[in-house]
């Protein structure tokens, strides 16, 4: 613990070796480990490892088709060819469920993508009597 506060770092005051305590960061290193190029030795340099990382982002950004951006890139998702792209796959499904219906049990995939989206929202409570949502405080 010393050497943390003397290297300026605040240790997280959650639980040890709880799954959920940063699921995004945790998500991000799993994605990384699983490259055929991982560094599983390190990094010679610090050059090497920045290089490895423009890399990796690069990537990351360009290439990885995202499961929660149902398969796009997120360079696609944010120069705005998700509507189009996902459009297209959705008349793709369409066709063939047309042609062959025995091959579907229920309706196409869901291409749709939410507008918004939050890394930690607010917790909406339904109340008993309102169908209305109130943010839980």
């Amino acid at each position: 613990m010393e050497t943390l506060y003397q290297l300026g770092i605040t240790p997280s005051r959650s639980r040890p070796r709880v799954s959920n305590d940063n699921q995004y960061a945790e998500s991000i290193f799993r994605t990384c480990k699983y490259r055929p190029n991982y560094p599983v030795k390190g990094f010679a340099s610090l050059t090497e490892a920045r290089q490895w990382v423009l890399s990796f982002t690069r990537w990351y950004n360009q290439e990885h088709r995202h499961s929660g951006l149902n398969f796009l890139t997120p360079n696609q998702r944010h120069n705005g060819l998700s509507t189009q792209i996902l459009e297209h796959r959705k008349q793709v499904y369409e066709a063939a469920k047309l042609r062959h219906p025995e091959r579907w049990s229920g309706p196409i995939r869901d291409w749709t993508l939410e507008e918004i989206v939050w890394l930690n929202p607010d917790r909406v409570k339904e109340p008993a009597s309102k169908g209305f949502g109130c943010l839980e405080k």
